[in-house]
């Protein structure tokens, strides 16, 4: 991992909030753009640029696209994003987006067929 590109992906806030909302399990495009409150080409675009970087890895689901961290994440990306996530104080944004996932995920529990079993799969809800 080349530190100067991993830096360069982490001065974006968008992107620190994606890694942010991986790190605590796979999510589909749908689920990152409803949790951002961006457009789904926005998303995708800095999605694609993590991924050439190798900072998160894709995997189609049936009609789903489903992002996660690769595994294992790389220690110097998890020690970054531990260091920085760890300051919701000065972005509450990383809590709120944390909830927004979790009430996307409840959503899914009763209706399994909107969402990908590896998404699903993995938390405790469903």
């Amino acid at each position: 991992m080349e530190l100067d590109k991993l830096y360069k992906c982490l001065c974006d806030l968008q992107r620190l909030r994606i890694l942010n909302l991986l790190k605590h399990g796979a999510l589909c495009v749908c689920h990152l753009q409803e949790i951002l409150d961006e457009t789904q080409v926005k998303t995708s675009k800095q999605l694609q640029y993590m991924k050439k970087l190798g900072f998160v890895q894709a995997k189609r689901e049936g009609i789903w696209m489903v992002y996660s961290l690769p595994a294992p994440a790389h220690p110097v990306l998890l020690a970054n994003l531990n260091c920085l996530l760890d300051r919701t104080d000065e972005y509450p944004c990383f809590a709120e987006d944390l909830s927004k996932r979790a009430a996307i995920l409840q959503r899914f529990a009763d209706n399994r067929t909107e969402c990908p079993k590896v998404v699903y799969q993995s938390i405790d809800c469903c």
